[in-house]
């Protein structure tokens, strides 16, 4: 991997093209989590791409390759957001201290069902949501990425939560539990 790393650091194409190949999957998976269609996942991941080999000189050996390329693929997937974010419903703040006392059920659900449902919510829910349940940021860190309050970013965690439990019952009413 180290030579692969050199050579994107010295333009070279086919260094270029081979480092894409090996982590495309690695980044489409993260990018998928914030999209919310398949297309717009590629289209992150190939902008994530471009600022990889931008900013190649800026990575540091002494540290995992992966860690620094997720870091990367959740800020284009955080950029593709702020273009999406005039559009986007945000819940009240105020709707951030209401509690719920029902747990969202998930045991039986396989990971291609939860990521459809999590794409079928809004841009600002999405990116909560992935942010805090799956990239393990905190809510202050999450403010700061996407320009809103700690608060904002509580209450659209509840909302996502809430939107996804909703979602989950619907299809627990269908026959076999499965979305077509």
């Amino acid at each position: 991997m180290h030579l692969l790393i050199q050579g994107c650091k010295r333009n070279d194409r086919d260094s270029q093209r081979l480092l894409y190949q090996h982590y495309y999957s690695y980044a489409l998976a993260i990018c998928i989590r914030y999209s919310r269609s398949m297309v717009e996942a590629k289209e992150v991941v190939n902008d994530g791409f471009l600022k990889v080999f931008d900013k190649i000189d800026q990575y540091n050996a002494d540290y995992p390759f992966k860690g620094w390329l997720r870091r990367i693929m959740i800020n284009a997937s955080i950029d593709q957001y702020r273009k999406e974010i005039k559009h986007a419903h945000q819940a009240p703040v105020e709707y951030a201290n209401k509690v719920h006392d029902q747990p969202v059920a998930v045991n039986n659900l396989a990971h291609e069902e939860l990521m459809t449902l999590v794409q079928r919510l809004t841009p600002a829910y999405r990116a909560v949501f992935n942010l805090y349940v799956i990239d393990g940021y905190t809510h202050k860190e999450i403010g700061k990425l996407l320009n809103i309050s700690e608060g904002t970013s509580k209450s659209n965690l509840l909302k996502a939560r809430e939107n996804l439990r909703t979602m989950l019952e619907g299809m627990n009413e269908m026959p076999y539990g499965k979305a077509n």
